[in-house]
C-alpha cells in the first residue's frame, strides 16, 4: 500500500516519521508540504519526496493531510487543481486537521460526488504522540473505507476509534478541545491558588496526579508552571484560540449555552494579549495571576 503525507509541521513531521519506521518499504511513503526543505529531510529518510498536489495525489493508494486551519483544508481538497481534481474511486482521502464540521461535511460530499472516499480523522496528543506513535485518531466517514485506512492509522495512533458517519470525527474532536481548553485554564486556577495558599507547587502536582482532581492538562502544565517555561512551545495557545472559534461557531449552531467554555476562551484571549512568545496553553496561569493583581 502506498500511502502520501502532506503537511510536515509539528503534529505532520511526526506522524510521517512513524509512518516512514513502520512501513513495509520506506519507497511506498510519499511527502508534500509547502516547505521544499521539510520534504528533502523526509527525502533524505527514505521517503519519496513529491513537488505537486498531483504528483502525491496520483502516485497513491491513502492520502493523509495534516493542515493549520480550515481555509487551507477547504483548498486543497475542494479547489480547481486541488486534492479530489485528481483523486480516483479506488483511492482513501483523509483530513487529520483540526477544522469545523461543515468542511468535513462539505470535503465529504465534494469528493463522493466524484465518487471519491473522504474521512475526517482528527487527532490528540500533541506533538509527543504525534513523534511517539500514540496519537488518538477519532474518525468519521464510511465504515468501509475506516477498515481499508486503519492500518496507516495504526502506525501513528494509539487509540483509534471510528465515531460515526462524515463529521462525527471532528464532532469528537472538538468536544475534545472544549475539555482541554477548559481544563487548562481550571488547571491554571488551581496552580494560583495553590501558591498563593503557600503550598509547594511540585507538591501540589504530585498529590493532583493522585487525587480526584487529576487530569491531563495537571499532569502536562504543571512542570511547565514550575520552570515558568512558557514561551516558544511546541503546543502554543494559537492553535486552542483556532479551536475555541470554531467551537462557538458549533454551539452556535446548535443553540448551546457553554458558560464555563465561554469563560475558558476570555482567559485563553487575554494571555494572547500578554505579549508572550508563542506562548503555551500553560500561559493562562500568568493570566490568571494578572486578573488578581499578582506580580
Amino acid at each position: 500500500m502506498k500511502i502520501g503525507f502532506i503537511g510536515l509541521g509539528n503534529m505532520g513531521s511526526g506522524m510521517a516519521n512513524n509512518i516512514l519506521e513502520k512501513i513495509d518499504d520506506k519507497s511506498n511513503l510519499f511527502v508534500y508540504t509547502r516547505t521544499p526543505e521539510k520534504i528533502a529531510k523526509m527525502a533524505d529518510k527514505g521517503a519519496v519526496g513529491c513537488s505537486s498536489l498531483e504528483e502525491i495525489t496520483t502516485s497513491v493508494d491513502i492520502l493523509l493531510t495534516c493542515l493549520p486551519n480550515v481555509e487551507t483544508s477547504r483548498e486543497l481538497f475542494m479547489n480547481s487543481g486541488g486534492i479530489c481534481d485528481y483523486a480516483n474511486s479506488n483511492q482513501i482521502l483523509v483530513d487529520h486537521s483540526t477544522v469545523d464540521v461543515k468542511t468535513s461535511q462539505d470535503c465529504f460530499e465534494f469528493a463522493s460526488k466524484k465518487g471519491i472516499n473522504f474521512l475526517d480523522a482528527p487527532i490528540s496528543g500533541g506533538p509527543g504522540g504525534a513523534a511517539d506513535g500514540t496519537l488518538t485518531i477519532m474518525v468519521g466517514g464510511n465504515l468501509d473505507s475506516f477498515k481499508i485506512a486503519e492500518n496507516a492509522f495504526s502506525m501513528m495512533g494509539k487509540k483509534i476509534s471510528h465515531m460515526g458517519p462524515s463529521g462525527a470525527g471532528t464532532a469528537m474532536k472538538l468536544v475534545n478541545q472544549l475539555l482541554v481548553s477548559t481544563n487548562t485554564v481550571a488547571a491554571a486556577e488551581a496552580f494560583v491558588l495553590a501558591e498563593q495558599a503557600g503550598v509547594n507547587l511540585e507538591s501540589a502536582i504530585d498529590i493532583l496526579n493522585t487525587s480526584w482532581g487529576k487530569s491531563m492538562m495537571i499532569e502536562r502544565n504543571g512542570p511547565i508552571t514550575v520552570e515558568k517555561e512558557f514561551e516558544n512551545s511546541p503546543a502554543p495557545l494559537r492553535n486552542l484560540v483556532k479551536d475555541l472559534g470554531i467551537i462557538k461557531e458549533l454551539t452556535d449552531q446548535l443553540g448551546l449555552e457553554l458558560p464555563v467554555t465561554k469563560a475558558s476562551s476570555s482567559v485563553v484571549d487575554t494571555t494572547m494579549s500578554l505579549g508572550l512568545n508563542e506562548p503555551d496553553i500553560a500561559a493562562t496561569a500568568l493570566s490568571i495571576k494578572k486578573l488578581s493583581n499578582i506580580d
